[in-house]
């Protein structure tokens, strides 16, 4: 039992997702600006 109702979230999340119910909460002010997928060192600011 507990088996199927851990399939049956996971496939109303799969489908919130694919219908695009889905948000992504992130706003971007923990992301880096990266150089081909390797972070870019700390510019000096003074």
């Amino acid at each position: 039992m507990e088996f199927f109702l851990l399939f049956l979230f996971l496939l109303s999340l799969g489908v919130a997702s694919a219908a695009g119910f889905t948000v992504d909460s992130r706003d971007s002010a923990d992301w880096k600006p990266t150089d081909g997928g390797w972070r870019r060192p700390a510019s000096p600011t003074s």
